[in-house]
């Protein structure tokens, strides 16, 4: 009996190791931007916004599959592949492009996270309004900065999986209290898109938060650090396919949340506050502090891939593997954290500020694709590994969705 618990707590750690890709990309996907672009969507349109939900996780599979390919065969990641294949100027707009946008995204992330810990605890304060933001900003970004000084690879997926299951628990939790009728969820999967000019830019935040390319460039980091070649493809499909299942099921019920409250009365989302004030009327406050729990976890798992990020990218440009305990990573990492005090110290409006970040991501998001398409029909580079004609329609596809999604963006930022 000893013995038989510590085996099965060993082969959970390992379960967690294998999926190590997967929960990084779950964590990353599934933050504050996430959650205000569901949030946003469910009480603005209710359900009839699933759909592309729905196709953008189905997208994201594909992708993650096609990306990790590429480099578990050529031993490559992504944006250096560009480079090699394609010249610097390419590889360096992939890198600019995806650095910029993810900057814009921390700045609003940690300030929603900070904005919701203060509406939380008002009742704890004797003023009456809460922890300030920008106190809060630096504790959390310590408590971050501290967890990357020393940490490895392994290390950083143990931290994320708690902050997954944290959230997952949560937002499934909130979702079944408050859920609308199941009717809806059917109905908003094969809805149109509303004749609203607001709606464009929810649904290109919306997919460039599911389907982003860093996403995918990411993963083809952390395959080469975790060495992962041509025997393990079952373990990246199953990899892949955990992923994009538990993003859907996560982002459908903040979605869900929304719609069975805030969508009947017809109140919208507007700022971080509204995310925690809204719900309490709806829900309680028992069903709120778990929300409220959610959406922390959800931050600080996208956080800490965000202070991560600038680092791996230039390592994935230079054809390296990153070395997050460098002084010059170290500063750059610090450099993110500085930046998320820019709200808490000159103002703004993060809730806008992470849905402007998503729908430039999915801007991005084309051109990657697009790249990679023609790097995995090159037989010369990936041999008998290149695209089938089946997997080139279904890529094919995937792109054709992106650069609806990127026109979605751009008429949306300019209010079209």
């Amino acid at each position: 009996m000893t013995q038989s618990r510590p085996n099965l707590f060993k082969r959970l750690q390992l379960l967690i190791l294998a999926l190590g890709p997967g929960l990084f990309i779950i964590g990353y996907n599934i933050g504050t931007g996430s959650v205000t672009s569901m949030a946003s969507t469910g009480a603005a349109y209710g359900m009839m916004l699933a759909w592309p939900l729905l196709l953008s996780c189905i997208f994201t599979y594909i992708l993650i599959l096609v990306f990790g390919k590429y480099t578990i065969v050529t031993g490559d990641t992504v944006i250096y592949g560009y480079k090699k294949h394609f010249g610097k100027p390419v590889g360096l707009f992939v890198l600019i492009a995806l650095i910029f946008t993810e900057a814009v995204g921390s700045v609003g992330v940690m300030a929603i996270v900070t904005q919701v810990t203060q509406e939380w605890t008002k009742p704890l304060t004797s003023s009456g309004e809460g922890i300030d933001p920008l106190y809060s900003t630096i504790f959390y970004g310590a408590i971050l900065y501290a967890l990357l000084w020393n940490g490895k690879q392994n290390f950083f997926e143990k931290i994320l999986a708690i902050f997954v299951i944290v959230m997952g628990v949560s937002f499934i939790i909130t979702m079944i209290m408050v859920i609308p009728n199941p009717k809806e969820i059917i109905t908003g999967m094969v809805s149109g898109v509303p004749n609203e000019p607001g709606a464009f830019l929810l649904i290109a935040s919306m997919v460039g938060t599911t389907m982003g390319a860093v996403i995918y460039i990411v993963r083809s980091i952390l395959i080469k650090g975790k060495g992962w070649g041509l025997e393990q493809f079952k373990l990246e499909k199953r990899d892949a396919k955990v992923s994009a299942i538990v993003m859907f099921v996560l982002s459908i019920s903040v979605m869900a949340a929304a719609a069975g409250t805030m969508y009947p009365q017809g109140i919208k989302v507007d700022n971080a506050i509204d995310m925690v004030r809204l719900l309490e009327p709806f829900a309680g406050k028992f069903a709120l502090s778990i929300f409220v729990g959610g959406i922390l976890a959800a931050g600080l798992s996208s956080l800490f891939p965000h202070i991560m990020l600038a680092p791996m990218l230039i390592a994935d440009y230079k054809g390296e593997n990153p070395n997050f305990q460098s002084t010059t990573n170290r500063l750059i990492s610090l450099s993110y954290i500085l930046l998320s005090l820019l709200v808490p110290l000159f103002g703004g409006r993060p809730v806008f500020i992470m849905i402007i970040s998503q729908a430039l991501i999915a801007i991005v998001t084309p051109v990657v694709i697009l790249l990679m398409l023609l790097l995995m029909n090159k037989k010369s580079l990936v041999g008998e590994h290149a695209l089938k004609k089946g997997e080139n329609i279904l890529v094919g596809t995937t792109l054709t969705f992106s650069v609806a999604m990127a026109v979605f963006g751009i008429l949306g930022i300019f209010g079209i």
